[in-house]
């Protein structure tokens, strides 16, 4: 039976990790990874390369920055599981692309469409948003209250959601 999880956290909590492990155990052959960064700067540069090196070869990865849904759709067809990093950059990336919040939440939707009609188990990361304090400027709330929307509406549809806290994985959803 598919299976989707979701897999939410504060920076550095180790979600991505976890993830890959989910990952690996409902799969080993046709593993894809969407990844949703867009590196500006060199240490952001290495960092993509040591997350490509510690998933090694057996990984297709699809890099989608902007096109998430299109991407999952796409790749379900031919994988036996998917792993999405992350939510939070990609709701970034809309926003950086001077996306307004009515277009973002159609994205929100289309997301969680190809989720479901996907063939195959995906495992999304993203950031929990709702722990921090009320940002300061208009677009740091903006962002924060559509990576809230997006963190609630993809834990409501999927069948698991665990949080991850300094390492360890708590489920809070089965």
């Amino acid at each position: 039976m598919k299976e989707n999880i979701f897999v939410i956290g504060g920076c550095r909590s180790g979600k991505s990790n976890h993830a890959l492990k989910l990952a690996e155990k409902i799969a080993t052959d046709n593993k894809i990874f969407i990844a949703t960064c867009i590196a500006q700067d060199e240490e952001m540069k290495q960092r993509v390369t040591n997350h490509q090196k510690g998933r090694g070869q057996e990984w297709k990865t699809v890099e989608a920055p902007l096109q998430l849904p299109e991407a999952i759709a796409d790749n379900a067809k031919i994988g036996d599981v998917i792993v999405v990093d992350c939510l939070t950059l990609w709701i970034n990336n809309l926003l950086m692309q001077g996306e307004e919040t009515l277009k973002v939440e159609k994205q929100i939707s289309n997301l969680v469409h190809a989720i479901e009609a996907a063939a195959c188990p995906v495992v999304l990361v993203s950031n929990e948003v709702g722990t921090g304090i009320v940002p300061a400027n208009k677009l740091a709330r903006v962002f924060r209250d559509l990576v809230g929307s997006v963190n609630q509406t993809v834990a409501k549809s999927a069948d698991k959601v665990i949080w991850m806290v300094a390492g360890i994985p708590v489920t809070i959803k089965e």
